[in-house]
């Protein structure tokens, strides 16, 4: 499974099925959480656990916003209730309806389409004053086709939201860490699933129908923006949350970038 289409189309069907295990990442947010947004309050995640700081967005009230690769009925229809006109962009259907209940529950403007996040030939160029892309790029290959796409399809002076694993959490075995809670260096960086894991392992991996991932270096990450023609203007740090490793180094990033 080393085609872009394959991989694509094994990580749609393991987030239907991560929907259907009640993954934290698709459970839609609940009607008090809208009804704080409607009213200025907005609490929304890139990362773990730290809040997006309201300076990092633009004025909502009427702005145009992708939510790239971000269904599952969280950061959308809280955008949305800020006054924002959405679009979510996701892979998997399942979660893609997880935004649709929430919409439709709480009569929030927001479509849905289904895509690659590395192909945004959906949208014409300056469609969107936001894009908004939650940790989520660790699930394709490569990932400057985002922020190519990204640049493209936002307007002179808008704005990209985006969060991202930190590569140096790909070194440790991932499954001893959950399972013990010993961390031991394992793989050279960067990591893959489908090349860094053993045969057995991702044979296993991919029979339990679980996602496969990324471990992209920070000069795609932060370089591929840059590249890309954006502006970095903002940067923090954020841990997985009940996660072995993040008790000794943060995991997570966030970045704002402008395109001038």
């Amino acid at each position: 499974m080393d085609q872009p289409d394959a991989v694509r189309s094994h990580n749609k069907e393991a987030w239907n099925a991560e929907v259907e295990r009640g993954n934290r990442w698709t459970v839609p947010v609940d009607h008090q959480a809208i009804e704080a947004a409607r009213r200025g309050r907005l609490e929304v995640l890139l990362t773990d656990s730290r809040t997006v700081p309201a300076a990092w967005f633009p004025d909502l009230d009427g702005a145009d916003v992708l939510c790239l690769a971000s269904g599952g009925g969280q950061q959308g229809p809280l955008i949305a209730a800020a006054g924002a006109n959405v679009t979510v962009l996701d892979n998997s259907p399942r979660q893609l309806a997880r935004d649709r209940l929430v919409a439709e529950r709480e009569a929030l403007p927001l479509r849905t389409v289904e895509g690659d996040m590395r192909n945004l030939s959906e949208f014409a160029d300056g469609d969107f004053d936001l894009v908004f892309h939650p940790v989520s790029n660790l699930f394709v290959p490569e990932i400057r086709p985002v922020w190519t796409g990204a640049f493209r399809v936002l307007r002179k002076g808008g704005t990209l939201l985006a969060g991202f694993v930190n590569p140096a959490y790909y070194a440790f075995d991932l499954d001893l860490a959950d399972s013990t809670g010993e961390l031991r260096v394992e793989y050279q960086l960067p990591y893959a699933d489908l090349r860094s894991l053993s045969e057995e392992r991702l044979r296993r991996q991919i029979e339990r129908g679980e996602p496969l991932e990324f471990g992209h270096t920070l000069e795609d990450q932060i370089g591929g923006q840059i590249a890309a023609g954006f502006v970095i203007t903002g940067f923090y740090e954020d841990r997985h949350s009940d996660d072995p490793i993040a008790a000794y180094m943060p995991t997570l990033i966030a970045m704002r970038a402008t395109k001038p």
